[in-house]
């Protein structure tokens, strides 16, 4: 996602995280990350992959199993 979220995604994510979050505080919170976003939408989809979080765990796994 490089653009601007919609209060429905947050609401989405939300509740996809087991938070429920009503109409006004999802476009409350769309609001305020919104320019973050538009901040990075310059650079979107350019950032290497190796930068990802998630593979950290699965590089520490590998190194533990070693």
């Amino acid at each position: 996602m490089s653009t601007k979220p919609e209060s429905a995604t947050i609401k989405a994510m939300a509740a996809v995280a087991g938070v429920t979050v009503s109409n006004e505080v999802a476009a409350r919170i769309a609001n305020s990350i919104g320019p973050a976003f538009e901040g990075f939408a310059p650079i979107a989809g350019s950032l290497p992959f190796d930068l990802e979080p998630a593979s950290f765990v699965v590089v520490q796994n590998a190194k533990a199993a070693s």
